[in-house]
């Protein structure tokens, strides 16, 4: 019997596949390449965290956990909550272990939105925002930053695009792709335009603790939004545990209640062995923690005044492990740009276009690489935009 219809969910059928995965895999088959692609520390899981889940499976903890995750580790990520961010949440009921960050934001779009509802997506963004919202039955509306503000959200422009169809904000500080961190005076400029207007936050933090020159400010500590904010985080980018896949959600009693509903349904609980490992890195991980902070500092200015002595503007990011530097100058688009460094350079690097509109004429470079690998490759890149002069002439 032939088929002649597809029946594949129109929805996936107009999601377009990541773009970042596009040149990882065409990196894969090439030799020699420098990445500067992925966003993954480079650093190997403290041991004390690894062998806390080796104990754990010793002693035979391997069953399921309760979906909402272990007690134990629920109770030491509201400790945590509390001493690193200033935001108070009760472990049995407003806290959520997930299957990574990426479960976490997954299940908060689910549990708010209703088929219509606008969420606003605030670009260069994370490639996964827009179709999480679309998926959920929702219309993103995305606003665009851009790098004479240092990618930093202006109030006027969130005032511009709420209607009476928003429903939330999604913000994503430290931001991935730009590293750009909002202090608590613009975070409050957003808050009060966030509680006028009756909306709710969903704030995907899971790079708080890589922030750089000021503490990380979450925005669910500020004055009347704790109650109207979805707070994401987890142990991928800050702890080095990116394999793990765990991550967490801290929010109101209703709207946990309405999380959990999806993740019992959707994953049961998250790996038992994980969430061992996560209470030893929430217990006696801090210095580690701040180790990595300390090198990823070191790195990201080595990789800001690199490419400005080889002709790329860039702005100075607050957080996260990536730099994006301006590639206007070369008039190659930023997927061209990245293409033909890959082609002729062998380094690979996140054309801006990819992260949203407001990406282009950027590439996303992260440095959570060793520091020989970006010195590599700066000086391809380097020799990458003297050929390009070259061509121009």
């Amino acid at each position: 019997m032939n088929i002649t219809k597809s029946y594949v969910a129109k929805s996936v059928e107009r999601m377009r596949p990541s773009g970042i995965r596009k040149f990882f895999d065409l990196a894969a088959t090439m030799e020699g390449v420098v990445s500067l692609g992925v966003g993954e520390p480079d650093f190997v899981t403290t041991w004390s965290v690894r062998e806390a889940a080796i104990n754990s499976l010793e002693r035979g903890f391997t069953s399921y956990t309760a979906n909402a995750g272990l007690i134990a580790l629920r109770t030491e990520i509201a400790r945590y909550m509390s001493e690193r961010f200033h935001v108070e949440y009760a472990p049995k009921e407003e806290i959520i272990v997930t299957v990574g960050a990426s479960q976490a934001l997954d299940i908060a779009m689910r549990a708010v939105t209703d088929p219509g509802d606008e969420i606003i997506v605030v670009e260069p963004c994370f490639v996964s925002y827009a179709p999480l919202v679309e998926l959920a039955g929702g219309r993103a509306v995305t606003i665009g930053t851009t790098g004479e503000t240092g990618f930093k959200l202006q109030p006027e422009q969130l005032e511009a695009a709420i209607t009476a169809k928003t429903k939330a904000v999604l913000l994503c500080y430290p931001n991935n792709p730009t590293g750009t961190q909002l202090e608590r005076e613009d975070l409050e400029l957003i808050a009060d335009i966030v509680r006028k207007h009756d909306l709710l936050v969903i704030a995907d933090e899971i790079y708080a603790e890589l922030a750089y020159d000021q503490p990380h400010t979450s925005i669910a500590a500020l004055d009347g939004m704790r109650e109207r904010t979805i707070l994401i985080n987890g142990f991928s980018k800050g702890f080095a545990m990116t394999g793990w896949r765990l991550g967490f959600t801290c929010a109101p009693k209703e709207i946990s209640s309405a999380m959990l509903k999806i993740h019992q349904y959707a994953m049961m609980c998250a790996s038992t062995p994980a969430q061992y490992a996560a209470i030893e890195a929430l217990q006696h991980g801090m210095g580690d923690v701040e180790s990595m902070k300390k090198d990823y500092r070191r790195r990201r200015n080595y990789m800001v005044q690199s490419f400005k002595e080889i002709g790329l503007d860039c702005h100075l990011p607050g957080g996260a492990f990536y730099v994006f530097p301006s590639i206007q100058s070369t008039g190659l688009t930023s997927e061209q740009f990245a293409e033909q460094l890959l082609l002729e350079e062998k380094v690979a690097v996140v054309p801006g276009s990819v992260f949203g509109e407001g990406g282009e004429g950027y590439i996303r470079c992260s440095y959570a690489s060793s520091m020989s690998q970006l010195q590599e490759a700066v000086k391809r890149i380097s020799r990458f935009l003297d050929k390009q002069k070259g061509r121009a002439i």
